[in-house]
């Protein structure tokens, strides 16, 4: 061997060696039991630590400011964000839902002038899925029955546009917009979306406020505006707070193109079938088709969405 290639040798081996040094200090270096985010017991047991998530310093809801520097008001945001923060799965599903469904809401907001903020009120709503709840709301926004007509909404045996995720959208921005003009401010505006504009208006008038942060409501409307600003400040730092969702496990947004269809449809099923897709599909993607037909008067049209076969525009 050469005698000029033993010293890079030398370096090379004692490269490796202190590499191997600290990967084995590190390897069985004892972590301080007060960081650690579990214990082991004398029987076995694991015995979990649970730490409630830091709250922001500074938080916005449709560029007005949370008042964080109120004591009660970081309490019951505090509450709002530790429950939110350990109902895990619910706070995992909708991270993978919003790929999904927020470009649209997104898109749907800007075009009538609300705020972006508002898609958390939303997520607060229906964890952007298509519920009904026990009194009756349902779809993205929650409508009630004889409310959605009010707002531009079809609602009958054929028909609930509820279930349409735009159309509601449309819906619930006409609603946003009457409110903010009644009361001046967004913040009162969603939080009249849980009690309604008559309900928030009568506690404004006797309480001669205005303000959200300042007003005693129904117990359900004092967390209602807590609640979305926690899911906003989730769902914006996920990764941070430990929410870890790869754009692999994100769901996709559907891809699709619209068919105007201007005559009645009297089998929803044979309908499905000669575009070459399934029932369960076609509903799927136009769940606000309710039965098993559709009417179609005339001079109305509807848009129904199919799906872009794969190799096809």
């Amino acid at each position: 061997m050469k005698r000029g290639t033993i010293k890079p040798i030398i370096y090379f081996l004692a490269g490796v060696l202190g590499t191997i040094t600290v990967i084995f200090f590190y390897s069985f270096k004892k972590i301080n039991n007060a960081e650690a985010t579990v214990d082991v017991q004398q029987d076995g047991r694991l015995q979990y630590k649970w730490y409630p998530p830091e709250l922001p310093k500074t938080i916005y809801f449709a560029n007005e400011k949370v008042p964080l520097d109120r004591q009660e008001i970081r309490e019951q945001l505090d509450r709002e964000l530790m429950y939110n923060y350990y109902n895990i799965y619910s706070t995992l599903y909708i991270l993978k839902q919003t790929t999904r469904y927020f470009p649209l809401i997104e898109e749907r907001l800007k075009e009538n002038g609300v705020p972006d903020d508002f898609k958390y009120l939303c997520v607060a709503e229906s964890a952007l899925q298509n519920q009904t709840s026990r009194a009756g709301a349902v779809g993205f926004w929650q409508f009630m029955k004889d409310t959605a007509p009010r707002y531009g909404l079809e609602v009958d045996d054929d028909v609930d546009e509820r279930y349409n995720v735009l159309k509601s959208t449309d819906a619930a921005c006409r609603y946003f917009k009457d409110a903010y003009a009644r009361f001046g401010n967004w913040t009162a505006a969603a939080a009249s979306y849980n009690c309604g504009i008559a309900g928030f208006d009568n506690y404004s008038t006797y309480q001669e406020s205005k303000d959200y942060y300042s007003l005693m409501l129904p117990d359900e409307t004092m967390r209602y505006i807590f609640r979305i600003i926690a899911l906003k400040y989730l769902i914006t730092n996920a990764t941070k707070m430990g929410f870890i969702i790869q754009p692999s496990d994100a769901y996709k947004p559907y891809q699709t193109y619209e068919e105007v269809v201007t005559q009645t449809i009297p089998d929803i099923e044979a309908y499905a079938v000669s575009k070459g897709i399934t029932y369960r599909t076609l509903k799927t993607l136009n769940p606000w088709l309710r039965s098993h037909s559709l009417t179609v008067m005339q001079g109305k049209s509807y848009s129904i969405l199919l799906p872009v076969q794969p190799g096809k525009q």
